[in-house]
């Protein structure tokens, strides 16, 4: 493996990523709301960032896009259809199209349902996938511009990926999608298990977010473990999947 991951705890409740290869010392920065926490973890890590990728347009995951292309000169990408509502466009990309991050290389998956232009970046060689606000630990986004249908093809293509898969999702939410899924499927150990580690975890969090340390956070999961513990992913038909999804939007 050429990338490390580095989690950086940004805007309520968002996880920021810094990817670096190991190799080159070159590095991206995935979904950041803020530049400052994202800068100073370059600097004290002494990477360059080269990159900027964005799963998608929402404000909490691209406000610093600007001013981390302003201050580092690194071009900023997202789907094509966003280049008029991404902050700082600078490159679309498209279903299959690959992205380097130095030796590293990520495939990049189409997956619109929580938005019309809602993309993944997977790193296979790396075990990684970064997916936004589509997979949650436990969880899907909210259907703001999407179906239950595009989201059931969304889940249906990452839960293809290697069960090994890291999964590194936009927000830190698995707690509160474990209890949902427990809810769903009391008789699930796996979520009862999964539910107890997430709350231990979180009983532990800082006041503020930006503290966090990474024996707070429950993020990553895995493609194998949201087999067994993800409701939308376990959902069978794209109308399970919306209904859940209805109960789980009042849940």
């Amino acid at each position: 493996m050429a990338l490390r991951i580095e989690r950086i705890p940004t805007w309520r409740d968002n996880y920021t990523y810094l990817l670096v290869c190991e190799e080159t010392g070159e590095a991206a920065v995935v979904d950041a709301p803020e530049a400052e926490p994202v800068l100073r973890r370059a600097e004290a890590q002494g990477v360059r960032i080269t990159q900027v990728l964005s799963t998608h347009h929402h404000p909490d995951h691209s406000m610093a896009n600007p001013e981390l292309a302003a201050r580092t000169g690194a071009p900023v990408l997202g789907h094509h259809s966003d280049a008029a509502r991404l902050p700082g466009f600078s490159g679309g990309l498209d279903e299959g199209d690959l992205v380097s991050v130095g030796r590293a290389q990520a495939r990049v998956l189409f997956v619109p349902a929580h938005t019309r232009g809602h993309i993944a970046y997977h790193f296979e060689a790396d075990a990684a996938l970064f997916c936004g606000d589509t997979l949650f630990a436990a969880g899907c986004g909210r259907l703001f511009e999407g179906t239950p249908q595009m989201m059931f093809e969304a889940m249906q293509k990452l839960g293809a990926l290697p069960g090994n898969t890291r999964v590194f999702c936009g927000h830190e939410y698995t707690e509160a999608n474990l209890r949902f899924a427990a809810h769903l499927e009391p008789q699930n150990e796996a979520v009862q298990r999964a539910l107890e580690q997430a709350a231990a975890k979180r009983a532990r969090a800082a006041a503020d977010w930006h503290d966090a340390t990474p024996e707070e956070m429950t993020v990553p999961s895995t493609i194998a473990g949201e087999h067994a513990t993800n409701p939308f992913m376990r959902a069978e038909s794209a109308g399970e999947l919306g209904r859940r999804r209805a109960l789980k939007d009042s849940f």
